[in-house]
């Protein structure tokens, strides 16, 4: 029973998971799609003024801290501009400044990943016998040398998805998100040790649903991986 709120502690963090997960699901969706769209093309332009940036922006998504771009982007999208709303969760305007300010740190984390993935694997065998044949550059790049570079690529974002959980706490805050990490940090300020303790049970149970996905998915991506009896 939680000493603050007098409910049971494990129904109160549950209550919030639905916030949290949204939160989560919509971060890790805007750092893939952004991350994949930007290395696709990307990872064939090698040393140009498009790939220098995109460095250049990732080492300042991963450098900057996700609390403080949260900070900035309210001064900035909410305060001065009043585009969109600063706290709160209702709408899908609600969402993308707390799922924006936290997809940046992944974002730059992913293309890193890809463009590793992605240089080494275009050097195969493989993708100069795919070329002579004649494939499409853009089928080369997305069919063939992206869902090889996925492997190591989907552990990492497995690995994100369960420590957002986590690590969305401050942001939580910052934004008054109604999820599991503002009830963390409240519950932390009242020392109400039963609901951290039901949060700490919850995240572990995620995070470790969350790796047994990433090695089923293995086996979808390379079928090399499947055991037979």
């Amino acid at each position: 029973m939680s000493y603050h709120h007098g409910q049971p502690a494990l129904k109160l963090v549950l209550e919030r998971l639905p916030a949290s997960l949204e939160l989560v699901v919509a971060t890790i969706v805007i750092s893939l799609i952004l991350a994949v769209s930007d290395r696709g093309p990307g990872s064939l332009q090698t040393g140009s003024v498009f790939d220098r940036a995109s460095l250049l922006g990732s080492l300042i998504g991963i450098s900057a801290p996700p609390f403080w771009i949260g900070i900035a982007f309210i001064l900035i999208f909410s305060v001065e501009l009043q585009w969109l709303p600063s706290s709160g969760r209702g709408t899908w305007a609600h969402l993308i400044l707390p799922a924006t300010s936290l997809a940046l740190y992944r974002l730059a984390l992913f293309i890193r990943l890809i463009r590793a993935g992605m240089l080494d694997v275009l050097t195969m065998d493989f993708i100069r016998t795919a070329r002579s044949k004649g494939v499409s550059e853009r089928k080369v790049v997305y069919k063939h040398a992206l869902k090889n570079t996925l492997i190591p690529f989907v552990t990492i974002a497995g690995m994100q998805m369960g420590s957002l959980l986590a690590g969305a706490i401050v942001t939580e805050k910052v934004f008054a998100w109604p999820g599991m990490g503002r009830l963390f940090l409240d519950a932390i300020g009242v020392m109400d040790f039963p609901v951290i303790i039901a949060w700490a049970l919850v995240t572990a149970t995620i995070f470790l649903a969350v790796n047994f996905a990433v090695d089923v998915i293995y086996v979808w991506l390379d079928p090399r991986i499947r055991h037979e009896k």
